[in-house]
């Protein structure tokens, strides 16, 4: 399983503990999951039960206690700081619930922003900003700053800037959260669109479940661990969902 290509991420017996003064807080119990290129996986689940910690491990932004945790060929278990910094700037593209836009920076300039950021160890991407914003249906808004943007137009720059440099992941951190629901649709809808045309590995963590039916698989933590997973035959298109 290990090595083979299918699989973009795999967990083997990821262990992720807290230490708060003399309390000891387990985020997650010896995870196992394998997570295949092209995928579109939703993770659900109440408050504490691991969902953003299972999310940050993914993204490099944590370490796990023990177990291995391999991401495109690379076992990141044990990086440095400094080997997770390009190792996120290469591989992941982050979406976070509260946009975390430049206000000063028009839409353009946010994702020329993070292009110029990642490309200081990489050859810069064949794909400009105008380019990545027409991707999410922006190319009428290059030029206009966040305040002058909806919610979703904000959380599509967003996802713009998440593909930067043609990461090998998309992670949502509810990314859907600081918006309404239908608001919440349209973006789900630009990243699953990346996900059918451009075969990009999106994983989402939300609270909201109905939008989880947009995903090839749901996974249901609880308490650290994976109560349950659900395979969708048929996920639904975003524009369909319902309460």
């Amino acid at each position: 399983m290990m090595n083979d290509t299918s699989y973009i991420a795999t967990l083997e017996k990821v262990r992720k503990v807290y230490h708060m003064g003399e309390i000891v807080i387990s985020a997650l119990h010896e995870l196992d999951l394998s997570i295949k290129r092209g995928e579109f996986l939703a993770v659900v689940g109440p408050s504490g039960s691991g969902k953003t910690t299972l999310l940050n491990l993914l993204g490099g932004i944590d370490t796990p206690s023990s177990g291995r945790i391999t991401i495109d060929g690379e076992d990141i278990s044990g990086f440095s700081q400094k080997e997770l910094t390009y190792f996120r700037r290469e591989k992941i593209g982050f979406i976070f619930q509260f946009f975390n836009l430049i206000p000063t920076l028009t839409a353009r300039e946010n994702v020329d922003f993070a292009i110029e950021l990642a490309s200081r160890d990489k050859v810069p991407p064949s794909r400009s900003a105008i380019e990545l914003l027409g991707v999410v249906g922006l190319e009428q808004r290059l030029n206009h700053f966040p305040a002058q943007l909806s919610g979703g137009e904000q959380q599509r720059v967003a996802v713009a800037r998440a593909l930067a440099m043609d990461p090998a992941l998309i992670l949502g951190d509810e990314p859907t959260g600081n918006l309404d629901f239908s608001t919440g649709k349209l973006v789900l809808k630009a990243m699953k669109d990346l996900n059918v045309a451009e075969g990009k590995t999106c994983i989402i963590v939300t609270h909201n479940t109905p939008l989880a039916q947009v995903a090839d698989r749901i996974l249901h933590l609880h308490d650290g661990r994976i109560a349950e997973e659900e395979i969708v035959e048929r996920p639904i298109p975003p524009e369909e969902i319902t309460w």
